[in-house]
């Protein structure tokens, strides 16, 4: 038997689908045949023609099942709303059935059978759900490896979240865990509900290796002291991602994830202006360079929902346009023009041409290499890039009147220790320089730091890192960064450009730095791992320090100067910081594009310091390839 119902679990959605109608079918003739002999007080077998009838109400049952929604259901996770569901399905069945009965003027319907039919029908057909989800829970039950469970949260949530774990193969529920004073030390479904107190009881005395957040309406720097409380106690936290979402069968267990980044962070996002946020991009043609990128495809993606007139992607990599044009050309229900554009920032006659052609009314100007090691090992072409792209597409945009132009920069351009970042404040004052210049482009910076999940981030990499067992690296012990959702970073960025009046620098409000070293321990141990180290030489992930990369810092900072001034979002600064008049930027900038040309690494080296003088390099020239 249990070998039987381990082959029906493992049935594809289809086919148990089919098997469900076919009993259903089964059942409703059995039913209406039953009816009959319950009415008349003996065995009944019709006559041909009602006979025909009744072999053919699961013609009309089962269409009304579907629709209802009986087949949607996941026969382990059945609950009330389920339930509900028959009964509406089999009211609706029974009242087609007896009223194609009249229709087929026979008169050997009795009209009780069609009450005794429809009651009947209710109870079999629950019957044969709750008899299903009681044969598969008990097969359930022979798996001794199951996971024990603690829910935090025993209120409607939590309770969906237990119900569906009652027929899990996989997982156990052992406890809840609520803050309410009241229904502590009261059971739900003889599962016990206890104060977070004792937790660490529990996990020891149960073996409990997850603990599952039903806790959607929290705040986050309530969920991240949750977080915090648990990361020492070697469990894995994951979080609930829908309200309802077991209900019905709609999510699986499997489809819980851990706990998200940002919560540990315990930033509070802002609600964005909306006002701000349509300014430069409802109803005006839009372009964002470097769209392939994580900042720029996210620019891409809430640009698109503001509803631009069309909206064109620059990217030089013909695979990350690809995939961008995909996404947002699949998005046909919002019917604007996505245009795909290969091609490079440092050509202003290929960008100038784009922007005649369509009227480009806003730039976001992403495109840049941003990788600090890379562009130190590879600086002649980082300079061409992020110095000279930036100044090729502000030259074309003012050529083609272009109303907004916004930058997409760095807290490493402040103090830079690295070129890239060096590259990132000349690219700034390219933008200045440019913008005394310019009668009708409003040129305007955002400055701001690390983006969770980016493709530099130590984020993904410390995933990875713990997936495979370790070790996780960190370069210095020390070394501290700022954080900011991808979406909250481009939804500010968004907001800031709409604010600038020209030339000015906008600083992101990162919120409070973080020790890379305790973002690495709390992400192993929210895994459901130990850090292994001097104190704990049994743990099972080791914290490894690789030493500062080349140009990288252990402090980043976000403003030059302190001349900063507030605007209408919270979290969005004014700085006023020096700048270099065009007339004596210009001739240096040409000095600078001809040593990279000719990779003259030392010559690079000293335009740079020239051009930022707070620029403290910290690693060799590096391009081996063109040392001079």
């Amino acid at each position: 038997m249990t070998k039987f119902l381990e082959i029906l679990i493992s049935l594809t959605r289809f086919n148990k689908k089919l098997i469900m109608i076919i009993s259903d079918s089964f059942l409703i003739i059995l039913v209406l045949l039953l009816s009959f002999s319950l009415r008349l007080g003996y065995f009944y077998w019709p006559e041909p023609v009602l006979l025909v009838l009744i072999l053919s109400a699961p013609l009309v049952a089962i269409p009304c099942f579907y629709v209802f929604g009986l087949y949607r259901s996941i026969t382990r996770y059945i609950g009330s709303n389920a339930i509900q569901s028959i009964c509406q399905a089999v009211t609706f069945y029974a009242l087609i059935w007896g009223l194609l009965g009249y229709m087929a003027s026979y008169e050997g319907i009795p009209r009780s059978v069609i009450l005794i039919n429809w009651m009947l029908c209710i109870i079999i057909i629950i019957s044969s759900r709750v008899f299903a989800r009681w044969m598969l829970e008990s097969n359930s039950n022979i798996n001794n490896n199951k996971k024990n469970i603690i829910i935090y949260g025993a209120g409607s949530i939590g309770r969906e979240l237990s119900q569906a774990l009652h027929g899990s193969i996989d997982f156990s529920h052992v406890a809840y865990v609520d803050d309410n004073l009241k229904i502590q030390g009261s059971y739900i479904n003889n599962i016990p509900i206890v104060a977070f107190s004792n937790i660490s009881a529990l996990i020891k005395k149960y073996n409990v290796t997850d603990v599952l957040l039903a806790l959607p309406n929290i705040s986050r720097k309530k969920r991240q002291k949750i977080y915090e409380e648990l990361s020492i106690l070697s469990v894995r936290v994951k979080n609930l991602p829908s309200v309802v979402a077991f209900t019905e069968g709609k999510l699986n267990l499997a489809e819980l994830f851990k706990v998200d980044i940002e919560d540990l962070l315990g930033r509070q996002q802002v609600v964005p202006n909306e006002n701000l946020l349509k300014t430069k991009i409802t109803d005006k043609v839009v372009m964002v360079t470097g769209a392939g990128g994580s900042i720029g495809s996210e620019i891409a993606r809430q640009v698109i929902f503001l509803k631009p007139k069309i909206l064109i992607l620059l990217e030089y990599s013909e695979s990350s346009l690809y995939q961008i044009d995909q996404e947002l050309s699949n998005l046909g229900f919002l019917d604007i023009e996505v245009v795909a554009m290969l091609g490079s920032v440092t050509s202003r006659a290929r960008i100038e041409a784009i922007c005649q052609y369509y009227n480009v009314q806003t730039i976001y100007h992403a495109a840049a290499f941003k990788h600090v090691p890379l562009v130190e090992f590879n600086q002649s072409e980082g300079i061409l890039n992020n110095v000279f792209g930036t100044m090729m597409t502000a030259e074309a945009a003012i050529a083609s009147n272009v109303e907004t132009f916004v930058l997409i920069s760095t807290d490493k351009a402040v103090r830079p220790t690295n070129t890239m970042g060096a590259t990132k404040r000349i690219a700034e004052l390219v933008l200045q320089g440019l913008s005394k210049n310019s009668n009708r482009t409003i040129f305007t910076m955002v400055r701001f730091g690390n983006v969770l999940d980016s493709s530099g981030s130590v984020i993904p990499l410390f995933r990875k890192q713990i997936k495979k067992g370790g070790p996780v690296t960190v370069t210095d012990e020390r070394i501290v960064r700022y954080f900011m959702t991808i979406t909250e970073a481009v939804e500010l960025v968004i907001q800031a450009g709409a604010m600038g009046k020209g030339g000015e620098v906008f600083v992101l409000d990162m919120g409070d730095p973080v020790k890379i070293i305790d973002l690495a321990k709390k992400m192993i141990q929210l895994s459901g791992l130990r850090v292994s180290d001097n104190k704990n030489p049994n743990g099972d992930i080791e914290i490894q320090y690789t030493g500062l990369r080349p140009g990288e810092k252990l402090y980043e900072e976000l403003l030059v100067g302190e001349n900063v001034s507030k605007t209408q979002n919270k979290l969005i600064m004014r700085a006023e910081e020096e700048m270099i008049d065009w007339e004596d930027l210009e001739p240096i900038l040409t000095k600078l594009k001809e040593a990279s040309i000719k990779s003259d690494q030392k010559q690079i080296r000293k335009i740079l310091i020239e051009l930022v003088p707070e620029f403290n390099p910290q690693s060799p020239i590096m391009d081996h390839l063109h040392q001079n």
